[in-house]
């Protein structure tokens, strides 16, 4: 494992990629190969939702009147986990924001606690190859583990590695509902990717796989932010 060292500031890294692209998939290379920790916006929600914290009452109020939780209530997760972490740590925040509303109310909370975004990796994957990986993509809806049964298949056809039980295809996984999905991304997404271009912090990554992209953020990493390790050889 490659431990980030202080090299211009700490890794404030966003990941912005269509649906299938493999964001999950990298950011947990991501997290195992550098000291990085993930802030799932998805599993802040959860978690809070399932603690019955302060937070967590108010967004499952939000969601049962059949809302989108808030803006400024996501950042206040994200602003609490952040709390917890320290100004010294690595982050990469997973799921947020996604529309430029978000991204500006994120902005101004990072601007306060003086930890702003200095990298945004853009995954940028054929829409073919997305629309194909999504009909081998198979779920345990439980635990959110996901096999693909072109390169990574499960063990056993049809069960999950870990528990044993029954895999599904999420709902939508579907080629005409995936496409819908595509196209909303992109609107809302090339306003993001045009925002962050103008910041300077946009690094847009193109490849079919995920092992085709993930040693160039392994190199991007490596070469802004200085793996402490990085001088003896070692790769993450």
């Amino acid at each position: 494992m490659s431990r980030m060292v202080e090299g211009q500031s700490a890794l404030r890294l966003l990941l912005i990629g269509s649906p299938g692209a493999g964001k999950g998939t990298q950011s947990s290379r991501i997290e195992n190969n550098f000291e990085v920790n993930t802030i799932s916006s998805g599993d802040l929600l959860r978690k809070n939702i399932a603690q019955n914290t302060e937070i967590g009452i108010q967004a499952a109020k939000e969601m049962k009147n059949g809302a989108f939780v808030s803006d400024k209530l996501m950042v206040r997760l994200i602003d609490a986990e952040l709390e917890k972490l320290g100004s010294e740590q690595n982050w990469l925040l997973d799921g947020f924001p996604r529309t430029m509303s978000q991204a500006k109310t994120l902005d101004a909370t990072l601007q306060k606690c003086n930890q702003p975004l200095n990298l945004v990796i853009h995954l940028n994957v054929p829409e073919e190859v997305i629309l194909q990986r999504i009909m081998d993509r198979w779920v345990h809806i439980p635990s959110g583990r996901v096999y693909n049964m072109t390169y990574n298949p499960p063990k056993k056809a049809g069960l999950d590695d870990v528990t044993g039980e029954p895999l599904e295809r999420r709902p939508d996984d579907n080629p005409e509902t995936f496409k819908i999905r595509l196209q909303k991304h992109h609107e809302l997404t090339e306003p993001l990717l045009d925002y962050y271009k103008q910041k300077n912090i946009l690094v847009s990554l193109a490849g079919n796989t995920s092992d085709e992209i993930y040693p160039q953020i392994r190199d991007l990493l490596q070469q802004r932010f200085r793996p402490e390790d990085s001088s003896n050889g070692s790769q993450p």
